[in-house]
């Protein structure tokens, strides 16, 4: 049987008497796209980390490709951090032959939507083009795991979906994908979610598996202002989509006492995936998190 491309296996991370990642269990397998999601601090790039081999884990252990990280193994990767791992004062051109020179393989031949840039210092560059040869570099090497930490932080939308296009390209083509993202809809991209707060792992499987039978009270009312306040004022949190409120930690009865009377449609909806990740990540109850 061929063992997952990447695996942790119970890991834990300390730092001194901090605990960034807390018996954690996850695996990546050929052709899918995983997400690990989590608010700052939650433990992701800890974990990334200990699985490039970075780092070793306190407790536990991390396989890549069935074994212990090491220099060959990592060459069977593609990795692109928050910070982006270029040399600023290298042209992208220079970049990727020095790529090519490190892994011993794959093109150093500048992509076609790069060539106007090939000639320029990375540091001069905008942050998009600077993304997509990150990616380029990446790439090159046809590696066999992808990890991109926050892969699209600070590029346009358009700039997005182009990015996102080449990570499933990757994973059509047999590549397993690891991406880091705080964004809901780059989250629906992918095959499989992975939910993390405070280092452990508190949800993992789709969308559906996660949100599950979750649900939220939605109130409608041409006084939507006035509910908004209403709502507020009492310390409930809620969420002003259009003209519609949210509430996720309150059900209907108890909405419409903080109402006072005012004219309303109160009722309950399926929750979406955002809503149940601020429920997982700030720990309110729990209803339906699959593991």
């Amino acid at each position: 049987m061929t063992p997952p491309l990447a695996q942790s296996l119970a890991s834990t991370r300390r730092f001194g008497r901090f605990t960034a990642v807390d018996t954690v269990d996850l695996a990546i397998e050929p052709g899918e796209v995983v997400g690990l999601l989590g608010a700052n601090g939650a433990g992701k790039t800890t974990l990334i980390r200990m699985l490039l081999g970075l780092i070793r884990p306190s407790a536990g252990s991390v396989l890549l490709f069935g074994s212990p990280p090491s220099r060959d193994t990592r060459r069977r990767l593609g990795y692109v951090p928050q910070s982006l791992g270029l040399y600023d004062d290298l042209t992208p051109a220079e970049n990727l032959a020095f790529a090519q020179s490190a892994f011993g393989e794959g093109s150093a031949e500048v992509p076609a939507e790069l060539k106007e840039a090939a000639g320029t210092p990375v540091g001069a560059l905008p942050l998009g083009v600077q993304r997509r040869l990150a990616f380029a570099l990446a790439l090159a090497h046809r590696p066999s795991l992808l990890v991109l930490d926050e892969p699209t932080s600070g590029v346009d939308p358009l700039a997005r979906t182009r990015l996102w296009d080449t990570i499933r390209g990757a994973a059509d083509g047999g590549a397993g994908v690891l991406v880091t993202t705080h964004n809901m809809e780059e989250a629906e991209e992918c095959d499989r979610l992975v939910i993390m707060t405070n280092g452990r792992v508190v949800a993992e499987g789709s969308i559906g598996e996660i949100v599950g039978n979750t649900e939220v009270t939605v109130v409608e009312t041409d006084q939507w202002a006035r509910a908004f306040d209403l709502v507020e004022e009492s310390g409930t949190s809620a969420a002003l989509v259009g003209r519609t409120l949210r509430i996720p930690d309150r059900v209907p009865e108890e909405v419409k006492g903080l109402l006072d009377g005012l004219p309303a449609r109160i009722e309950r909806r399926p929750a979406t995936l955002e809503e149940r990740f601020l429920q997982l990540t700030l720990g309110q109850p729990e209803q339906s998190a699959a593991r």
